[in-house]
């Protein structure tokens, strides 16, 4: 893709954009709209003139929101949501400034070919072998490295803490006290409740069955294999600790865990036998990976449309469709990321109906399952597939066009992560500004309120439908654009002004779509966290390997000595974060239990 087609791609997206934001700002203003974007408050609006103005108020009051109200209307989740946004503008702030003070310019001036319509200018594909500026490319992978593990240190201690103080601070629940007792073993001479009578009657304090609602009444499970039981204790101590004790020699017996809260509990899934789960979860996975290479055919046809400025030029290609070079720059600039953002959201639905059939007994454990889920499929596809595809590519018309060898496989290879540059930006304003957009004039439930009002004739709607937030959906994205922003950061930092002001533009949207929009049915304590983490690291760590393989493209030895060590540093930093702060997230410590 060259500089014409991305310049004709930023402006239809920024064009569309403000179309949509601006017709927002209006439809939020009318009262027939309240339960559309004001459902978390349901507000009222009285009518004015001003009421059919764009207005920039909505700005304003999501500014205005401090991290107590968060808190309060949208849990520790919502809050920890915040969290990742406000990291991701503080480390791309200091990775945009320093790749377009420095990188950009090494890469633009090193050689004489300025005048390049194509990207090629702005990446490191651009500089000299053996160029002696090639070391300002390593000390920027310090300083991002070094800047990245501190910020990510300071949010880990202090979400760590909030986690702490929430779960301290919050209001007695039943859960607290209760664990559920799955895979109860069955017995001729007594009952599943005495059973778990027996078994917890030195710390008990009461049971009860579990119960699932029925159409008319409650029925009590009587298989021998779905036996499941509510134990609750005197004291929250006592049942992290029965949580952490094996009743029995047999693993597969007796098997306890936290209970989730009463709103949080997936009754459907608790019928299913202990032993099933392992065999749902290997299914699961089986259909993880079958879908992931299904969506290889969409992916590699993506590839093909950013491709057909280089494709026209073959031979076979200019006889079969002669009219490509007549539109191949509109194609290239914006119908692939198109393409692209209209599969990519059948990921979320699909993987979250993966893991329901996986069997999470709670609702939120199950959104923690899809969000991880649908983060490797789209770091996978988006990323790895397409820079395979782009590989593939580029072999092809080598090999038609010149003689290839094994020398020019590596090297284009090395470098088709900054040939992709115009994709993973055309990429990001389509799949992150347009969508962010998108969330904010709720469209599905626009034409919903629309349906109930001029179809149904429904005037004064008094039911109480909420929306919780999309975590499974969205945590992947920030997540995704932070990997995106930060493995080209340094081979070509021209993604990395789009990539920040899409963060800055999602601070200002989540924001108000937690507090007037959204409401918390169901809350993980902030478990979302070790999750960005883990895939920040896993980031830096790509990036590391990927600038290490094109410093030995540019035959740079000094600059590859000196990544090597960077690469160790990280990995340890993860470990040490893991041993300090990751035991806080997956149980409760007996101190804050206490």
């Amino acid at each position: 893709m060259d500089s014409y087609a991305l310049t004709d791609s930023v402006i239809i997206n920024l064009v569309l954009c403000g179309v949509i934001f601006l017709l927002y700002s209006i439809l939020r203003e009318q009262p027939s709209n309240v339960r559309v974007y004001f459902r978390g408050r349901l507000a009222s609006r009285c009518w004015t003139f001003e009421r059919f103005v764009p207005s920039r108020s909505w700005i304003v009051d999501a500014f205005a929101a401090n991290e107590k109200e968060l808190l309060r209307t949208g849990g520790m989740d919502a809050l920890v949501f915040h969290r990742i946004i406000v990291f991701s503008i503080k480390i791309f702030a200091v990775v945009t400034v320093f790749g377009g003070i420095l990188v950009f310019q090494v890469n633009y001036f090193d050689q004489l070919n300025c005048h390049d319509p194509s990207l090629k200018v702005f990446t490191i594909e651009n500089v000299k072998e053996g160029s002696r500026w090639l070391w300002t490319y390593c000390l920027g992978l310090y300083i991002i490295t070094c800047s990245a593990c501190i910020l990510l240190y300071i949010e880990y201690k202090n979400i760590a803490k909030m986690r702490q103080a929430h779960l301290t601070g919050s209001p007695t629940n039943p859960s607290h006290f209760t664990v559920l007792v799955r895979a109860i073993p069955w017995s001729s001479e007594e009952s599943y409740s005495d059973s778990v009578k027996k078994n917890f009657t030195n710390y008990y304090l009461s049971h009860q069955m579990v119960y699932q609602p029925g159409a008319s009444a409650f029925v009590s499970f009587k298989t021998q294999d779905g036996a499941s039981a509510f134990v609750s204790f005197k004291t929250r101590y006592a049942a992290a600790a029965a949580r952490r004790v094996h009743l029995s020699s047999n693993p597969m017996l007796w098997v306890t865990k936290m209970a989730p809260e009463p709103q949080d509990v997936d009754w459907s899934n608790l019928d299913i036998p202990f032993r099933q789960f392992w065999i749902r979860k290997m299914g699961t996975l089986v259909a993880t990976i079958a879908f992931i290479f299904v969506f290889l055919y969409p992916m590699a046809f993506v590839q093909v449309l950013t491709q057909l400025d280089e494709l026209e030029k073959t031979y076979l290609v200019q006889k079969a469709f002669p009219f490509l070079k007549y539109m191949s720059q509109l194609v290239t600039a914006y119908l692939p990321s198109l393409i692209l953002n209209l599969v990519l959201y059948a990921v979320p639905p699909t993987m979250m109906l993966f893991s329901r059939l996986e069997g999470s007994i709670s609702l939120s454990g199950r959104q923690m399952n899809a969000c991880c889920k649908v983060l490797y499929f789209t770091i996978w596809n988006v990323f790895f597939v397409s820079v395979f595809v782009r590989f593939v590519i580029g072999y092809y018309i080598n090999q038609w066009s010149a003689s290839s060898n094994v020398k020019d496989i590596v090297a284009e290879l090395a470098i088709a992560v900054p040939r992709q540059v115009g994709f993973f930006t055309t990429f990001v304003l389509m799949y992150g500004w347009i969508s962010l957009a998108c969330e904010a004039i709720q469209i599905s439930a626009l034409f919903r309120n629309l349906g109930k009002r001029f179809i149904q004739r429904i005037r004064d709607d008094s039911s109480n439908e909420t929306l919780s937030f999309p975590y499974h959906k969205e945590v992947p994205r920030l997540l995704l654009f932070g990997f995106l922003g930060f493995i080209c950061s340094i081979l070509a930092p021209s993604i990395l002004a789009f990539v920040w002001a899409y963060f800055m533009l999602a601070y200002f949207v989540y924001r108000n779509q937690i507090v007037n929009v959204y409401t918390s049915k169901h809350d993980t304590g902030g478990q979302f966290w070790p999750i960005v983490h883990n895939t920040t690291i896993f980031s830096l760590i790509i990036t590391q390997i990927t600038t290490l393989g094109a410093f030995g493209i540019k035959r740079s030895l000094v600059a590859s000595g000196f990544t090597i060590p960077l690469i160790i540093c990280t990995l340890i930093f993860n470990e040490y974060c893991r041993r300090r702060f990751l035991p806080i997230f997956k149980s409760n410590d007996a101190q804050v239990a206490i």
